[in-house]
């Protein structure tokens, strides 16, 4: 008989962690207050675009295998594992825990009659201590039992990047349990039993820590490139060369090192505010990281200061911003370089054409009827002074540059991810600026 999962907040995590445990052959219950994702995944549809999200969706739900609701407590009553995966969004620089401690609540009140023993799992991204101190507390207030004999709470950090989380999840290069009670220990790993991987068993606090140390080493490794890719303008040399050199020392890995405007996403911004701010609550001033978000603070404007470098003043310039989500493979626009882009380019002045594959609709609610919506790259370009890439999404890669420059008033290109070859854009005609690339070619 198949073992009865809730997983609760249908999020980018909740949703792939649901669809991937029943890939490994569990009955999964979703469960969220938000009517709206309920409903589209009892009608097979996803809230969110990730790449197999929508194939897994239909697949599960013909088969049974998946239902979903909003009444999260009776989600865990029929389940024996319970996977806590509702985000933290930040407030002031401190992450919201609001939701953690409502799941937490309910898991609570879900086990409340039964006798066998339940397992809560925090996937959700929290502070060190936050498992011990609000989550266990409030899982005995709620159900009138006792942690470590009626059920067990773990921590089980999610690694899963956005555009490739199906292929992360069920592929991971660790799998980390943070426990305290052996015998909860001992049932995630049986859950996790069909990935092959290496599990990090630790207490709690130690798998709450290594989140976010993994996020800020990626997220400062990311501010450095940027650093040393601005810097390299200043000398006429090529970000890209440098990254290749350094990145085959063993010790640095080529991983990351793509300079760029700026990273954003769901974690990567959200999780060093919050670091920050907790080691600062401690007494401790974290130097480095507030640097790394310092770099990536600004970054983003790089791309506006390329193209005044050639313009000149940008009030009424037509501005063509292509590439709108994060990253590409993904529809998410949380703390997206593209946002920053567009403002300041809107507050300067300019006429701004955006487009991006996925993200459109996100970004109406943004940015409203203050830009121009295209419905392709070419559009976008259309009479446009300066084509600025901010996303790396192949078509953009792809795009056709010599009917590109026919449709442009000026032909400047602005590459904020390094996507197109300098060389040949020029030898097409375009003005070309790329961060990182300190030669000028026009």
């Amino acid at each position: 008989m198949k073992r009865n999962i809730a997983v609760i907040g249908i999020g980018y995590v909740g949703l792939v962690t649901g669809l991937c445990l029943a890939d490994l052959g569990f009955r999964v219950i979703f469960t969220d207050l938000d009517e709206r994702k309920v409903e589209l995944v009892l009608r097979g549809l996803s809230p969110i675009y990730e790449p197999g999200v929508q194939e897994k969706l239909a697949k599960h739900g013909s088969a049974g295998n998946i239902e979903a609701t909003t009444d999260t407590v009776e989600a865990v009553t029929k389940s024996s594992v319970s996977f806590i995966t509702v985000g933290t969004n930040n407030v002031d620089g401190e992450i919201d825990l609001s939701g953690v401690k409502g799941a937490a609540k309910d898991i609570g009140a879900g086990i409340t009659e039964r006798n066998d023993y339940h397992v809560a799992v925090v996937k959700s991204t929290v502070i060190p201590g936050t498992t011990d101190e609000l989550v266990i507390p409030t899982i005995e207030a709620a159900s009138g039992k006792v942690e470590g004999e009626d059920f067990g709470v773990c921590v089980n950090p999610e690694f899963l990047r956005e555009g490739s989380a199906i292929r992360d999840f069920m592929n991971p290069d660790r799998i980390v349990v943070g426990y305290r009670d052996e015998r909860a220990c001992r049932v995630v790993e049986e859950v996790f039993s069909g990935i092959k991987s290496i599990i990090v068993k630790t207490d709690l606090r130690t798998a709450e820590m290594i989140k976010y140390a993994n996020n800020a080493f990626l997220a400062t490794k990311i501010s450095f490139i940027n650093e040393i890719a601005n810097i390299c303008e200043l000398f006429g040399v090529d970000v890209t060369q440098v990254a290749y050199a350094i990145g085959l020392d063993f010790r640095i890995n080529p991983e990351f090192l793509r300079a760029g405007c700026g990273f954003g996403g769901s974690c990567f911004p959200k999780d060093l505010r919050a670091l920050i701010s907790t080691a600062r609550k401690k007494n401790y001033s974290p130097v480095l990281l507030e640097a790394t978000l310092k770099v990536n603070d600004k970054q983003p404007l790089r791309m506006i200061e390329l193209a005044k470098s050639v313009l000149g003043e940008l009030r009424g310039r037509r501005v063509a911003v292509l590439g709108l989500a994060f990253k590409p493979e993904t529809d998410d626009m949380r703390e997206a370089p593209s946002i920053k882009i567009v403002q300041d380019l809107l507050k300067q002045g300019a006429v701004v054409a955006v487009h991006d594959p996925k993200a459109m609709e996100r970004a109406r609610a943004i940015f409203g009827e203050n830009v121009e919506y295209a419905k392709s790259s070419l559009d976008a370009l259309r009479g446009a002074d300066c084509c600025s890439i901010v996303t790396e999404w192949r078509e953009y890669a792809e795009l056709p540059l010599e009917e590109a420059k026919k449709t442009m008033r000026v032909p400047l290109l602005v590459d904020g991810r390094r996507v197109i070859d300098p060389v040949k854009a020029a030898d097409v005609g375009f003005i070309y600026r790329g961060i990182g690339y300190g030669k000028v070619i026009q």
